[in-house]
């Protein structure tokens, strides 16, 4: 047997386990993407961001109840001026975005 049939043999041998990893590598990253087992960047700074807006919109929404007794009694208006007071944080000027309608959202109920 030559070198050359013994590398055939060889390559015969292995074909199969190489066209399998090849399609693994191809198929593997679009499947655990599919099945949800990947998370984008993009998605995962989403998720951050709407967390940190729900955590200010609960210290907004106790600052507010403690400063107006019944805030649901209020009109939508006079609710999201309060909500616009209290969602200032310490050592801003304005609210950050989505604090303070998420803040008179949460006042409402």
């Amino acid at each position: 047997m030559t070198s050359f049939e013994a590398a055939k043999s060889t390559w015969e041998t292995r074909k199969p386990l190489i066209f399998a990893f090849a399609l693994g590598l191809l198929v593997g990253p679009l499947a655990s993407n599919y099945i949800g087992w990947q998370v984008t960047s993009r998605t995962a700074n989403a998720e951050i961001q709407a967390g940190i807006v729900e955590q200010q919109a609960l210290f907004c929404e106790s600052r507010a109840r403690a400063d107006v007794a019944a805030p649901d009694k209020l009109s939508w208006e006079a609710r999201y001026e309060l909500a616009k007071k209290w969602a200032v944080m310490p050592g801003a000027t304005e609210p950050p975005s989505g604090v303070a309608s998420a803040c008179a959202s949460k006042l409402a109920a």
